[in-house]
C-alpha cells in the first residue's frame, strides 16, 4: 500500500535536507577522534619515550615549550638515531645489562616504523645550565638518556601510553598535528 500524502505527514523538503546536513556532519561512533600534536622520535628514543625510560626530552630550541601541561604523540620515525650514548646512559649510569636493553629495544619496536605508537603528556621546558657537573649533570642525563644537555633546552616527558594499534602516518618535520581514533587511544 502507497502512504497517503497529507499536509500532515509530508515533511518540509529544506528541513529534510538540514536533518540530512546534520546526519552527515555529525560525530559517529566509529569515526570519531581526537587532535593532539605530534613529534617524530627517532628510535630507540621514541621507544625509551613511551616505556617511561626517558622522561626529558632535549633540543636544541624550546619546540615543546608551548605544550605545557598537553598531550603529545608520540610518532616513530623511519631512521635511527646516530650513535650509541643512549647505549652507554643505559649500560652505565642507570646498570641495565645487555638483555634489559635488548628486551627495551624490542619493545619500542612493537608497532614498527612510520606510525604514531603512542601519548605523553608534557611538562616544563627550561634551558640546561652550561656549568652542568656531578650528580645533576648525572640525573639529567639518565632522565634524556643522553649526554651532552648543557646549553639545550629540556623538556619534562610523563603518562607515558601506548596506543592500543599504531596509526600509520608520514613523519613531520618539528610538532604538527594528528587525528587520533578514540578506539586507538588506551
Amino acid at each position: 500500500m502507497g502512504q497517503i500524502h497529507t499536509k500532515k505527514n509530508r515533511r518540509d523538503p529544506r528541513r529534510r535536507k538540514e536533518e540530512n546536513r546534520a546526519a552527515e556532519c555529525g560525530p559517529k561512533p566509529s569515526h570519531m577522534s581526537v587532535q593532539v600534536w605530534c613529534l617524530s622520535f627517532r628510535q630507540p628514543y621514541a621507544g625509551l619515550v613511551l616505556d617511561g625510560v626517558k622522561t626529558l626530552e632535549s633540543r636544541w630550541r624550546p619546540l615543546l615549550a608551548p605544550l605545557d601541561n598537553q598531550t603529545l604523540a608520540v610518532h616513530i620515525a623511519q631512521r635511527d638515531w646516530e650513535g650509541e650514548e643512549w647505549r652507554a646512559v643505559l649500560c652505565g649510569p642507570l646498570g641495565m645489562n645487555e638483555a634489559q636493553i635488548q628486551a627495551l629495544l624490542e619493545s619500542g619496536e612493537r608497532f614498527g616504523r612510520g606510525v604514531v605508537a603512542g601519548l605523553v603528556d608534557v611538562g616544563g621546558t627550561k634551558p640546561c645550565p652550561s656549568n652542568l657537573h656531578g650528580e645533576e649533570q648525572r640525573h639529567l642525563e639518565c632522565s634524556a638518556v643522553l649526554t651532552g644537555l648543557q646549553e639545550k633546552h629540556l623538556t619534562n616527558l610523563s603518562n607515558p601510553r601506548w596506543l592500543k594499534e599504531p596509526l600509520r602516518t608520514r613523519g613531520g618535520r618539528d610538532l604538527w598535528t594528528v587525528e587520533i581514533p578514540v578506539e586507538l587511544l588506551p
